[in-house]
């Protein structure tokens, strides 16, 4: 493999505690090692910046759901196709990129590990087969079990505790369907929701006919991923998504975790005081405070923004109400036993009094939390809008004069209702913008290999060209290294390899199939043996990280 030098640039690595200095990064075998030879390929960096590849930890980028929203925004790609060059093959762009195009644009923004956030185990099969379909980047996903009548059952005998068999149940889901980690979306909401087409009132209302609660399912399956020590917490998307007054729940599904790790999916959406059916207010300082005041806890955002969107998302509730406003195209299912999904086209308007409060609430999550490892950068692509205007977000968050000139342009009876006017002067440093998009979604995904440059990391490297801009300047890399290979050189993709498919393991019980068995007999139409996936060529991941002993 290539020998690199990188030399001469402005390193940001804050895991090793690296701002800015003047340092020369050397690449060997696909990681970053002390030195190399001088035969090694040069790469002149001076009045460059350098950082960690990206780390994109809350994306929807592969799965039915986004297949289906593929097929809902046909229009949105006809003027944005892939041609097939002699490294690229063909594919379609728009909110919702085709596999080919999700990878490359990635990589081309210099990103290299992005997470799908959501995916049905039951759909593990189509899952797996896309994220093999998606070049250059690494990749992993995570398994949606807050809505799992299986494991509802498991929870309701055990009274609501992190059992033994439980913690089994969840090990063995994982190596069934090589899922990364553990989503939690509306845990317990969406039966609540078909039985009564309402929000849930408290998380301790009880969901009809299996005896749980959604605070026993998120104490129990927090619980469990906890003792389990898996490499990530569990990832939550709390109940009542987008409604207003939804952020009593936030606070008191917080206050449920008690002292456990968690990670809080596009917090922004959660963060809404007032009552339901009435006008929304920002609630993001006391949100952000709780955050501040317990470190086991960490958030990204979720941050709208101003024009079209694609909201994809396992809470079939939620896209009722969308589809309630926009009266246009709309998909909702369910995958039996284990989720709901709705897909929505929608367009975020800067005169939209909703729209410009959810935009500045984002803003203001971004602006008031006090440590940027807690906070981390995502739009939960496509929901608030695609991962493509993370330069313009990154700008926002960097370049006051930008964002107040943003803001006067938004609806100023919504921006009144945020801290964005009580003299929010801050503007991010570039340090904080590596830890935000690089380091800190490592550190939280239990990636030790990547978001940093010190000797032994995977050798993703990003080099900027230090503009005044911010949004040309991350949207426009010089060089993306990617496995210690040049895969982006000015603006162009050099190599489209496959990337790796990253899984986690942790030990459990064989006999927990015993248990398990004569439920999916009740429930599932899938019999229990045809439930893993098998196919090698699939299951099989590149990099498996492994439970902590």
């Amino acid at each position: 493999m290539t020998a690199i030098r990188i030399s001469g640039g402005q390193v940001h690595d804050p895991a090793n505690d690296v701002d800015g200095d003047v340092e020369d990064i050397c690449i060997q075998d696909g990681k970053v090692v002390d030195d190399v030879g001088p035969e090694a390929r040069r790469i002149d960096a001076r009045g460059m910046v350098v950082m960690p590849g990206g780390v994109d930890i809350h994306a929807h980028i592969a799965g039915p759901k986004v297949n289906a929203a593929r097929r809902l925004s046909v229009e949105d790609r006809r003027d944005d196709y892939l041609e097939r060059t002699e490294i690229l093959r063909s594919g379609t762009g728009g909110l919702v990129p085709s596999t080919f195009a999700t990878g490359y644009r990635y990589a081309l923004l210099g990103y290299t590990t992005v997470v799908e956030a959501a995916a049905p185990p039951l759909a593990a099969r189509h899952v797996l087969s896309e994220l093999r379909d998606t070049p250059i980047i690494d990749k992993a996903f995570l398994i949606l079990m807050g809505n799992n009548q299986v494991l509802f059952e498991l929870i309701r005998e055990s009274g609501g505790a992190a059992s033994q068999q439980l913690r089994d149940a969840i090990a063995w889901w994982l190596e069934a369907t090589g899922g990364y980690g553990v989503k939690l979306v509306n845990p317990g909401g969406v039966e609540l929701w078909k039985q009564r087409n309402g929000t849930v009132e408290s998380i301790d209302d009880e969901v009809a006919g299996f005896g749980v609660t959604p605070r026993q399912i998120l104490e129990a399956i927090a619980g469990a991923v906890h003792e389990l020590r898996l490499p990530h917490p569990v990832h939550i998307h709390a109940n009542n998504l987008g409604v207003p007054g939804n952020a009593d729940t936030t606070l008191e599904t917080m206050r449920a975790i008690s002292g456990r790790q968690a990670h809080f999916a596009h917090l922004q959406f959660h963060c809404y005081g007032g009552k339901p059916g009435a006008q929304p207010r920002s609630r993001a300082p006391e949100l952000i405070e709780y955050l501040g005041a317990h470190p086991e806890l960490t958030a990204d955002v979720g941050q709208v923004m101003f024009g079209p969107a694609m909201t994809v998302t396992a809470d079939g509730h939620v896209s009722a109400l969308l589809r309630d406003l926009t009266r246009g195209k709309w998909i909702n299912h369910d995958t039996e036993v284990e989720t709901g999904c709705g897909i929505v086209p929608y367009t975020y308007k800067a005169g939209n009094y909703v729209h410009a409060l959810q935009w500045g609430i984002g803003l203001e999550l971004f602006l008031l939390g006090r440590d940027p490892w807690q906070v981390m950068l995502s739009t939960d692509h496509p929901n608030g809008g695609s991962f493509l205007s993370y330069p313009k977000l990154i700008r926002l968050l960097m370049d006051r004069g930008f964002r107040e000139d943003q803001m006067r342009r938004a609806n100023q009876r919504a921006i009144r209702r945020t801290a964005l006017l009580d003299g929010l002067d801050r503007e991010y440093t570039l340090n904080e913008i590596a830890i935000i998009t690089r380091a800190a979604p490592a550190r939280r995904l239990g990636l030790h290999d990547k978001g940093h440059l010190g000797v032994g990391a995977d050798a993703d490297v990003t080099i900027y060209h230090d503009r005044a801009d911010r949004e040309e300047m991350f949207a426009t890399p010089r060089y993306v290294i990617k496995a210690g290979e040049v895969a982006v050189e000015d603006g162009e993709l050099r190599r489209a390899d496959d990337g790796l498919l990253l899984s986690s393991r942790a030990a459990f019980d064989s006999e927990v199939s015993t248990v398990l068995a004569p439920l999916f007999a009740e429930r599932y139409t899938v019999a229990f043996e045809h439930y893993p996936v098998t196919d090698g060529s699939l299951r099989e991941p590149a990099r498996i990280v492994e439970a902590e002993r």
